[in-house]
Parts: C-alpha cells; sequence; structure tokens
C-alpha cells in the first residue's frame, strides 16, 4: 500500500466504525530522542489511529508557545530532519504501524532538498506531509513528487478561508482537509468555537475527502465533539504539554484523548 492508502483507510475504518479517527501530534526530540520513540509507541498502543509527526524548525509560524518551546529544546538538543527520518524508520522497524504525517515547514524542506526528503521520507516510513507555509500555488515541486512517491498531500484551512480558496485546497488536497478550528497558532484552549459545525459543512460542499480538525483541543469531551462533526480530531499543544511531564503523562491523556474521539457518533 502507499502511504496515501494507508491514510485513507484509517478514515475508511473510522467510518465504517462510526467513530473520528484520533490523531496525536507528537514534536520530534521532545523532551529527548529516546523520550519521543517511547511516547510516540505509547500513543500508538492507546489509540492512536494517525501521528502528526513535527520536525522541528527555528521559525515555526504556525505554531503557539507550548510547541513553539518544545521545537526549540529539539533544536537544542541537535535535533535535525534527518534524526527525524531516522526516529521515524526506528519506530516502524519496532512496529508501529500507525500512519505518519510529516509537518515541517518550507525552509528545512528546502535546504534538504524537495526530492530527497520525499525520497528519504518514503524509506522512513511516512504516509503524507503537512507544510503550513506553503500554498498550493506555491507547492508544485512538493505536490509532484509526493504524488509519485504515493504521499497524501496535507492542506490547511481555516474559518476565514474564502469559498474561492476552499475550491483551490479541495482540487490539491490528498489523503484528509485540516481544518484549523480558530485564526491564530496552536494551542490547548477552555472552549471549542460555536461555528465549527458551520464550517465543517461549508468545506464538505466542495469535497468528500476526511476532514480533521485541530487547533485548541485538550481534554476528552473536546475530543468527542469534535468527533461528532468531523473525521479526525488532531491534538498537539495539550499532548505536548503532557510529554514535558514524562511518557506516563502521554499516556493517560492519550488514553482520554483517544476515548473521546472514538466516542461512536450519533
Amino acid at each position: 500500500m502507499t502511504g496515501l492508502e494507508r491514510i485513507s483507510a484509517v478514515f475508511t475504518k473510522a467510518k465504517q466504525e462510526k467513530r473520528a479517527a484520533f490523531m496525536p501530534y507528537h514534536a520530534m526530540g521532545y523532551p529527548s530522542r529516546a523520550a519521543t520513540l517511547e511516547m510516540i509507541k505509547a500513543l500508538a498502543d492507546v489509540g492512536a489511529d494517525l501521528f502528526e509527526i513535527g520536525i522541528p524548525h527555528s521559525d515555526p509560524l504556525a505554531d503557539g508557545p507550548t510547541v513553539q518551546t518544545a521545537t526549540y529544546a529539539a533544536i537544542t538538543n541537535g535535533t535535525t530532519v534527518k534524526d527525524c527520518l531516522a526516529m521515524m524508520r526506528e519506530l516502524r522497524d519496532g512496529g508501529v504501524d500507525t500512519p505518519f504525517c510529516a509537518m515541517t515547514y518550507y525552509n528545512p524542506l528546502f535546504s534538504y532538498g524537495i526530492e530527497k526528503f520525499v525520497e528519504d521520507a518514503v524509506a522512513a516510513g511516512v504516509d503524507g506531509v503537512i507544510v503550513p507555509d506553503l500554498p498550493p500555488e506555491e507547492a508544485e515541486e512538493i505536490v509532484a513528487a509526493c504524488r509519485k512517491a504515493g504521499l497524501a498531500t496535507i492542506f490547511m484551512l481555516a474559518p476565514t478561508s474564502t469559498e474561492e480558496r476552499i475550491k483551490l485546497i479541495a482540487r490539491h488536497a490528498t489523503g484528509f482537509i485540516y481544518l484549523v478550528s480558530v485564526t491564530g497558532v496552536t494551542g490547548a484552549r477552555t472552549e471549542l468555537p460555536p461555528d465549527l459545525k458551520d464550517f465543517v459543512q461549508r468545506v464538505r460542499k466542495y469535497t468528500d475527502l476526511p476532514l480533521a480538525i485541530g487547533f485548541g483541543i485538550g481534554n476528552r469531551e473536546q475530543a468527542a465533539t469534535v468527533g461528532e462533526i468531523a473525521d479526525g480530531v488532531i491534538v498537539g499543544s495539550a499532548l505536548v504539554k503532557a510529554s514535558g511531564i514524562g511518557v506516563d503523562a502521554v499516556r493517560t491523556l492519550g488514553a482520554e484523548l483517544a476515548a473521546g474521539a472514538h466516542r461512536r457518533k450519533g
């Protein structure tokens, strides 16, 4: 199976089981290489359906303070793109079969070499790529390389996205579309925006691709609420905060979030 097919299979299975997919984020190399491997294995064990794998970058525009702090710590630890790919390969060799979506920014990709990155990502067991600061109009090279290699190319939409923008993303995205629940940067919030359902319905008019919601989800109830209206529930900052405490905290929160996301729809 290609990476794109593996991602599609996750959402097909979740839909058959009348639930959403639980999609945790982890900042690679935080708080350490060994902890990263342990925490991703723990999240896979408690029900992660797909991982958003954060490759650290010194100027992470979409990330809030929690993820930025983790990212800077990972960079300080010496974590590189190559290290992140090596960790993913090690996880694959250790039996973690959950799909990986590598999230990075354009600059590290460009520095590494786009074709080289895609080639090495496939070898490492990556299934899809998210580049938040690369709009589809400027993503021809990465999209072409990913399609050739069978990787999904995931793009983001915000509540402020116009109908034209939604149509454009719907034409270019594969695997799923990442819906940002609020404008601004990542981070757990006390309340979810009241118009999330309307946002999902607006996007749904233009695509049959799975829609996953991220930004601001931090507990079981929020995961369940989002899982009721979307195909996937992405959780980042809350889990990154737990990563700073330790693997047991990640496992406990991960199990809670998975239970929320997996709550039967309807």
